[in-house]
């Protein structure tokens, strides 16, 4: 999305989203949990690049599958400029069974929605520049990860990887440090200042989503931006969440929702070497994937936040099961949507799509099932993240209704124009596909037909900018119309 439709978004859809915001009313089209499926046919599609040592690209919808060309592991596996899918995952990984990371800490600024930055710390790849947050690792279930940690700050640096077990450091098992008066400083190995390194490894072992984060005075360094995602690949393919027949998903669209916070003031203190006060700790900005709204809907890797790759736009189309198209139609659609959630934060997120109710397959990298099995998932109307935590959610997307202007019409009496407000992303018609007229002076940032879905965060102060409404951890889920169609 261009930078002048930006602008003119932060000026349309404040009214527009607050509207949305004070109401769940029910909607024309569902979005709903996809429940447990009969599919236990074999993994068809495999991912040639976890062989490879590539950097692939998992989009959310509607874009074919990319890759760069292979990396040495110590050099940087992922960049702006060999980046051309616009939404969805970027997943970045080293050659299966055994990848090797090079994160790089470094520190650097943002753009915040208020128009303010921020002095932030951040794991880069390799010899990148700066970025917020740190790359998405993938690896595959089994795999012996080594990650090799570079220090360019001012004070020593770690990582964590909660949820894994037997981490080594520099070879040898990975233990808290301590300083010469026996107070800990570090809950594993570090990186020592201004040019310090420190290799872990370990093997991925459950399937699922993870954090990986600084355990180096995590109060401090977590909330500096030293953190990023980790996702195990189970051994029945990149379809799948889990080993389980039933968490099988389009992974075409699959996306990760991020959600993070910054006090302001303990960032300027960094900045300026100066002490905080913990006890004076306030969030003013809340992020997702490291943006905040609207920029958190703009293209990966949007020019004018050079240092925020990660959008959080997903774009998904109608979910068709198995017995309603074949595999040949382009509309075949038999999987869910799947969505990672995160939360680095220090308090919990409410974090709400509208219309959907996801279902809760998986928490903090393990599948809710029983000792012998048994499905245990959950329907949730809204997924509330606690701190540290890391929930696994499928969905599906589908007309509810079979709405159609001439054989099933909408049945709303539409309103005089000075009686309507029309919103920024309206097509002019209610029916998926279909564009109509807008009238003089209206937004018109529909491109072809296509629907739009707020998620944001319910805990309404936390979609603010030190004050600024209608910013922070907002995104839209958008739904494209049947293939063949005109959408860019």
């Amino acid at each position: 999305m261009s930078k002048s439709r930006m602008k003119w978004m932060r000026l349309g859809l404040v009214l527009v989203l607050g509207l949305l915001l004070l109401s769940d009313a029910p909607k024309t089209y569902a979005i709903e949990a996809a429940g447990p499926t009969a599919q236990t046919d074999p993994v068809t599609q495999t991912d040639t690049n976890t062989t490879t040592g590539d950097t692939i690209y998992l989009p959310m919808i509607a874009a074919p599958v990319g890759q760069t060309t292979a990396a040495e592991p110590s050099t940087p596996v992922q960049s702006a400029a060999n980046t051309t899918n616009a939404v969805g995952i970027i997943c970045t990984y080293g050659a299966s069974p055994n990848p090797t990371f090079t994160l790089t800490a470094r520190d650097g600024y943002i753009t915040l929605p208020d128009g303010n930055t921020a002095y932030m710390w951040g794991y880069a790849e390799g010899s990148n520049s700066f970025q917020h947050p740190g790359p998405v690792l993938c690896v595959n279930e089994g795999d012996t990860v080594t990650v090799v940690l570079q220090n360019t700050l001012s004070e020593d640096v770690s990582i964590m990887f909660p949820g894994h077990e037997t981490v080594l450091a520099n070879g040898v098992q990975a233990q808290p440090q301590f300083d010469g008066g026996g107070n800990l400083t570090s809950l594993t190995n570090v990186a020592v200042a201004n040019g310090g390194s420190v290799t872990y490894s370990f093997v991925a072992g459950a399937p699922g989503t993870y954090l990986y984060e600084s355990g180096a005075n995590p109060r401090k360094q977590v909330s500096m931006g030293l953190f990023g995602a980790l996702i195990v690949r189970p051994s029945m393919g990149a379809d799948f969440a889990y080993n389980r027949a039933d968490s099988r998903f389009m992974p075409a669209e699959e996306f990760m929702v991020l959600l993070s916070e910054i006090d302001p003031y303990q960032h300027q203190a960094a900045e300026n070497g100066a002490p905080y006060n913990l006890n004076n700790y306030k969030p003013r900005y809340w992020l997702i994937n490291g943006r905040g709204f609207p920029d958190s809907i703009a293209d990966n890797f949007a020019p004018w936040l050079p240092t925020q790759p990660y959008g959080a736009l997903a774009r998904v189309h109608e979910f068709h099961p198995n017995e309603t198209l074949p595999p040949s139609d382009p509309n075949y659609h038999p999987y869910p949507g799947m969505i990672r959630y995160l939360n680095v934060g220090t308090e919990d997120y409410p974090f709400h799509p509208h219309g959907n109710n996801g279902l809760v397959i998986g928490r903090d990298g393990r599948a809710l099932e029983g000792a012998t099995g048994q499905d245990l998932s959950f329907e949730k109307f809204d997924i509330n993240i606690g701190p540290g935590q890391t929930w696994d959610v499928i969905f599906k997307w589908y007309d509810a209704e079979q709405y159609n202007a001439t054989t099933n019409p909408v049945p709303v009496t539409i309103p005089n124009l000075p009686n309507m407000v029309y919103g920024t992303f309206y097509g002019g018609s209610p029916y998926l596909g279909t564009t109509g007229a807008i009238p003089t002076g209206g937004e018109g940032l529909n491109q072809c037909g296509e629907f739009y879905i707020i998620s944001h965060n319910h805990a309404l102060y936390q979609i603010t900018s030190w004050g600024v409404n209608m910013t922070g951890p907002i995104t839209y889920l958008r739904v494209d119309p049947p293939l063949p169609n005109n959408c860019p």
